[in-house]
């Protein structure tokens, strides 16, 4: 790229007059950060305030599209939505800008919009600065009202990411009031049904990107709603120390763990449910757990709930972590699913297969509180469709689950209740027997007088036969008859009324063994099922054991894949840089008349190089400071080294250029003494 201008150079655009800035960190040179599609330079009016400075995006040829100003004049619209200042933008065009961009080819559709103070998300990142709890609040509100805005009218970023998230927040620049605490930049890949699907479409950044579509191209009206939760969840969790310390670096995530069961996203779901509440770990988690972007919870979602915090909820002081705190959050997930897997195992054999596939399925989507949702609702369908006992053995595995004395817990023990009640009915007791006809009160009586009446019929006859002074001797058998046919009803009765007290007494010591034996029974069953479910539990963690760390092998292989990709990539960039300089030299040949005057311009290039390179320098010095400083040997380590190799490519160049000499003999200094401090230059 030629343009390469000096800070303090005047560019007049649209008819008025720009200085170019200069770079807070090396006076000599212009103000100018590189993005993935150009370079931004910072323009000062002349008569202009500093927060109403201009950006001029100048870009790589490859994004030299004309269509730039059909998009920017629609997107003219939108500048007016907080956090979307960069919208009100002006393309150079031939048609207007003509002289300039004769002058200077590389402005050809640059785009002048306004310049945005303040660090980018990606900065506060990298520094490992820990915020406060307010800040955090204050942050991720405003992220949150941005998107939703966007939502509403059907727009998207698209490349949604920590570069692209300015923080005026934090801007040493006295800012004019009502300006957005966070700013969005880098919008020329935005969507909008009223714009043209760009050609080239960006796939998502590295720790940002849903690990389901990184591969594909990002534009459609979902786009932002994954990686805002991701960048949410990084504001909400950054005044937090325990997740600051654990960050991967240039983001919270590394790419390779996206919608993982890394140790990564159970200390931040942790930090995120102590300090900021269930409902915002439900939504941070139905993004983490997604199957596409569109399942995904909407900006609008995270601004309610996010509103929903008042000033008395937010964490005061850092959350200290507990000496296990790593070990219970790696071991959360294992352990809901040992719970369940241990449950279903001991299930009887024809239900197993069933639950296995529901229990494990729900262990390996969801935490310990998605789990419990999960299972009553399993256990609810499989009671609508009539399983019985599918439904019971999943109710006692959600029995451990809950805790005891909440409604959730009352309902489930009604519901094991109601299940063994129905797969297991009581006996109906027996009615009591029919006395035997021949035992009866009312067949003794009558036996009785007829064995009485039979008696006294024969004396009477003989008496009539004989004389009749024998009826006093037959009257006093007959009565002697009667007293001995009462006295063995009485006996039959006593012997019957015995009977019943004995068989009574029988059937209820009967019935005391029964309920013994069932209680031991029961006993017996419950121990079997606790030993059952301890072997189940280890066989479970034994198993999450080798699946992490078959795992960790297969990203390890992805590792090597992707550095295997990268290697192909840089080979091909030198082949087609290669090819270029060929052609270049080609044209040179042919150009011997204007040798001169192609050395000249060669020399100036190199002077701009030269130039950009120790802008490089001093921001990869600055960066080596900045980790030495915030306990980050290795990253400062590897910044140093970066340093080295830019400063030894020229060091007679850059020796004479300002303190560069001076980094550069720190550097070496630290390189060889990893105990020696850079000094802040």
């Amino acid at each position: 790229m030629s343009f390469q201008p000096n800070p303090g150079d005047e560019l007049i655009i649209n008819g008025t007059a720009y200085v170019v800035g200069r770079h807070p960190a090396a006076p000599g040179l212009a103000y100018a950060q590189a993005g993935r599609q150009g370079i931004v330079y910072q323009l000062n009016a002349k008569n202009g305030a500093p927060h109403e400075a201009k950006a001029l995006k100048v870009f790589f040829p490859k994004f030299r599209i004309p269509a730039m100003v059909y998009q920017s004049e629609h997107m003219e619209a939108y500048g007016d939505i907080p956090g979307l200042q960069v919208c009100k933008r002006d393309v150079l065009t031939p048609e207007r800008n003509g002289s300039l961009i004769a002058e200077q080819p590389d402005l050809l559709y640059a785009v002048l919009m306004p310049w945005v103070h303040g660090m980018t998300w990606f900065d506060c990142l990298t520094d490992q600065r820990q915020l406060e709890a307010s800040d955090s609040l204050a942050l991720a509100r405003a992220l949150a009202g941005i998107g939703s805005a966007m939502e509403q009218k059907g727009l998207a970023h698209c490349d949604l990411s920590a570069p692209n998230v300015m923080l005026p927040f934090f801007s040493e620049v006295e800012l004019p009031q009502g300006t957005s605490a966070v700013e969005l930049v880098d919008v020329e890949q935005m969507y909008s049904t009223k714009m043209d699907r760009p050609d080239a479409l960006l796939a998502g950044s590295p720790g940002y990107a849903a690990h389901r579509t990184v591969h594909s191209g990002l534009w459609s009206a979902y786009a932002d709603r994954f990686a805002g939760a991701i960048i949410i969840g990084e504001m909400l969790g950054w005044s937090d120390r325990v997740v600051v310390d654990k960050a991967w670096g240039e983001s919270y995530f590394d790419q390779h763990e996206m919608q993982t069961p890394c140790e990564r996203y159970f200390i931040l779901r942790k930090s995120l449910e102590s300090r900021w509440g269930s409902k915002v770990v439900e939504l941070f988690s139905r993004a983490w757990d997604s199957q596409d972007l569109s399942s995904c919870p909407t900006f609008g979602e995270w601004l309610v709930v996010l509103n929903a915090v008042t000033e008395q909820e937010i964490p005061v002081e850092t959350i200290e972590p507990e000496p296990a705190a790593t070990e219970t959050i790696e071991s959360a997930a294992v352990g809901s699913f040992s719970s369940e897997a241990a449950s279903t195992l001991a299930a009887p054999a024809p239900l197993r297969d069933e639950q296995a596939a529901l229990l494990n399925q729900a262990a390996l989507e969801q935490g310990e509180r998605g789990v419990t949702d999960k299972l009553f609702r399993q256990a609810r369908d499989l009671e609508q469709q009539n399983k019985p006992a599918a439904a019971l053995e999943v109710y006692r595995s959600l029995y451990h689950f809950v805790e005891d004395g909440s409604p959730l817990h009352v309902e489930v023990s009604a519901a094991i209740t109601g299940l063994e009640e129905q797969l297991n009915p009581k006996a109906p007791e027996q009615p009591e027997k029919s006395k035997a006809w021949y035992r009866s009160k009312t067949f003794i009586v009558t036996t009785a007088a007829a064995v009485v009446l039979l008696a006294a019929g024969i004396p009477a006859v003989n008496i009539l036969a004989d004389q009749s002074n024998q009826r006093q001797i037959e009257t006093a058998k007959q009565e002697e008859a009667a007293k001995a046919a009462k006295a063995a009803e009485e006996k039959l009765v006593a012997e019957q009324e015995a009977a019943q007290k004995l068989l009574t007494e029988k059937q209820r010591q009967e019935a005391e063994q029964q309920a013994k034996q069932q209680a031991l029974a029961a006993q017996k069953q419950q121990e079997e099922q606790k030993k059952q479910q301890a072997l189940t539990a280890q066989q479970v963690k034994y198993e999450a054991y080798l699946a992490q760390k078959e795992q960790n092998k297969q990203a390890a292989a992805k590792l090597a894949k992707q550095k295997a990709y990268d290697q192909q990539a840089k080979y091909e960039k030198y082949l087609a840089l290669k090819k270029e300089q060929e052609a270049r030299a080609a044209q040179e040949e042919v150009a011997r008349k204007a040798a001169a005057e192609a050395e000249q311009k060669q020399q100036e290039s190199m002077r701009a190089r030269n130039k950009e390179n120790v802008l490089q320098l001093i921001s990869l010095y600055n960066k080596a400071y900045a980790s030495q400083e915030g306990g980050s040997a290795a990253k400062a380590k590897s910044f140093a080294k970066r340093f080295r190799a830019l400063y030894d490519s020229n060091p007679s160049y850059y020796r004479s250029v300002g303190e560069v000499g001076y980094r550069a003999s720190s550097i070496y200094n630290f390189l060889g003494d990893a105990n020696f401090r850079l000094p802040k230059i």
